[in-house]
């Protein structure tokens, strides 16, 4: 079937609409948005009338609500399971009493949810909101009470204040439409999924396949938010994907799975239908190669070689969040939580590595980066923020839950549906000081084996996890490889990154990862000159007991 599919989020006397003129926007422009003017109008009432007699009145009221339209399929064995479009609006009111030193964050009271309607009217928004405040705030008092409590018993006093002040924004970005034009996605999923099967160079393998999905989604996120202090943002975001997975079993049991996926935050950052059904038939070929593969028996420790694909995966699950200042418990000393808790000013990474995290990227040699926005989800424009500088760690993500020694946000406060902003990355991008090439790295890592006297050495091409190699290659020191299987990288953490890292590429690998918050990261490849591969501890299934079907 044809598919031409264009969805209007904000309802049919609404359409995107783009800043009001090259100046400033103003609150009279946002009330051109029949929802953010609903929302100023209910804000102003609980700003006036919000009080319970004998209990202090709010000092900060924040209304977000997010429209979220999905349309998603998924198939399987070459058939479409079928397909969905989710379209729903969900409102979050914040409501905090005390003031900016002390207030009741931190328990209870952080936000109250509630389901809006898709329509403009303004009493149904309103409605919403009113239900959500009223729930917000008792919960507020009830968690400043407790607060009170707490701080009496406690022996050492916070070290920074609750929240911040920020200086109010009006931003009013154009509100983005979910269009999937005139392709026919179940049907190219469909045919993805079912190649093991019908594409003449892998068919002679097609009983080995244990499952085949493939799966399209795309998704467009329009926040609104305003608060008590006079901030106003509307926000679109858009992100698609294209994932192929396909899966096997060893002789002697072992798992064997491979998977790819392109991300963007437009329809054109994805592949293009042959080259994914291409990118599909290479997946299913190796899962041969990954069966005939030897099974890593004995521990290795030697140099390994990451290339930058497995590089982002490894960074982002040892760096990013390290990086993301969160309040420690009330009553410690700690500055923050996390394995950088105590690490400010200090080296976390070699001299020749610098790491920023810049929202405001939006572009990368042509990609767009999904991670990339303008203000974050409380109301702060978004700052790049040098994180590392030579090697040592020289700031935090912070949004407007202040830590010691960081008293404002770095408009880094990110948000997950329905859920409290935390501090997270936006394009989080690793560079190198005088990076090799590819060749040079390869060179640099058989040099270092033949310095130890190692008959092999190792080097990791693409990762399913941060310690999990998905291809995982032995390398002789005359530059041969074999392919390897059932291995982990292990002793991979913070340390080894401080320690470990004796190069890095010039060259920079893009990963965009769609999960609840989308993020990005920009890496080079990384040599180790000491890292540690064993077998994985891995409990083997058993072969199916009869053949697949013809």
């Amino acid at each position: 079937m044809k598919m031409r599919f264009v969805a209007l989020l904000a309802g049919a006397g609404f359409l995107a609409m783009a800043m009001a003129s090259s100046a400033q926007p103003t609150r009279a422009d946002a009330e051109k948005d029949p929802i953010l003017k609903a929302m100023l109008q209910e804000l102003d009432r609980s700003k006036s009338d919000l009080q319970l007699k004998g209990f202090e009145k709010p000092f900060f009221i924040e209304y977000r609500i997010e429209e979220v339209d999905a349309f998603e399929t998924k198939a399987e064995f070459g058939a479409t399971e079928g397909s969905s479009h989710a379209h729903q609006r969900i409102a979050r009111v914040t409501v905090r009493v005390g003031d900016y030193k002390t207030d009741s964050s931190g328990q209870r009271g952080d936000g109250a949810l509630q389901l809006a309607g898709l329509g403009d009217d303004p009493i149904a928004i309103r409605s919403a909101l009113w239900q959500a405040t009223d729930q917000a705030y008792k919960e507020a008092l009830d968690a400043y009470a407790q607060k009170q409590a707490e701080l009496k018993q406690v022996q050492t006093p916070p070290q920074a204040d609750d929240f911040s002040k920020e200086k109010p924004v009006i931003s009013l970005e154009p509100q983005k439409l979910l269009v999937l034009f005139d392709t026919d996605w179940p049907g190219r999923v469909a045919k993805a999924s079912g190649l093991y099967r019908t594409d003449p160079t892998v068919k002679a393998s097609e009983h080995d396949v244990q499952y085949s999905i493939a799966s399209f989604s795309a998704r467009v996120t329009t926040s609104r938010l305003v608060n008590s202090e006079g901030t106003i943002v509307r926000k679109s975001s858009s992100s698609y994907q294209e994932s192929f997975a396909v899966g096997t079993q060893a002789v002697d049991g072992m798992r064997i799975d491979r998977s790819h996926a392109t991300t963007g935050a437009a329809l054109s950052d994805l592949d293009s239908a042959e080259a994914f059904d291409k990118h599909a038939v290479a997946l299913i070929a190796s899962l041969n190669d990954l069966r005939n593969a030897p099974v890593v028996e004995e521990e290795y420790h030697g140099p390994i070689l990451l290339s930058a694909d497995a590089s982002t995966d490894v960074l982002r699950a040892l760096l990013a969040r390290g990086v993301a200042a969160t309040r420690p418990r009330l009553g410690t000393e700690a500055r923050t939580n996390g394995p950088f808790a105590s690490s400010y000013h200090t080296k976390v990474l070699p001299e020749f590595i610098n790491v920023v995290d810049d929202p405001l990227m939006k572009v990368w040699d042509g990609r767009n980066l999904i991670g990339a926005y303008a203000v974050d989800d409380q109301g702060v424009p978004a700052q790049s923020v040098k994180l590392v500088n030579a090697g040592r760690l020289e700031n935090y993500l912070i949004g407007r839950e202040p830590v010691r020694d960081f008293p404002n946000s770095n408009g880094h406060a990110r948000a997950a549906l329905m859920s409290a902003p935390r501090p997270t990355i936006g394009v989080l991008k690793i560079t190198a000081e005088n990076g090799l090439s590819d060749e040079d790295l390869n060179k640099k890592l058989l040099a270092l084996g033949k310095d130890r006297d190692l008959k092999s050495v190792y080097y990791v091409q693409t990762m399913g996890g941060a310690t999990t190699p998905r291809l995982l290659y032995r390398v002789s020191l005359d530059g041969k490889r074999e392919l390897v299987r059932g291995a982990q990288l292990d002793d991979l953490d913070q340390r080894a990154l401080r320690s470990s890292i004796e190069a890095a590429g010039k060259d920079l690998w893009v990963t965009n990862y769609l999960g609840e918050i989308p993020e990005t990261v920009l890496a080079p490849a990384l040599l180790l000159n000491d890292g540690t591969v064993k077998r994985a501890n891995e409990k083997h299934e058993k072969l199916p007991f009869y053949p697949a079907p013809e």
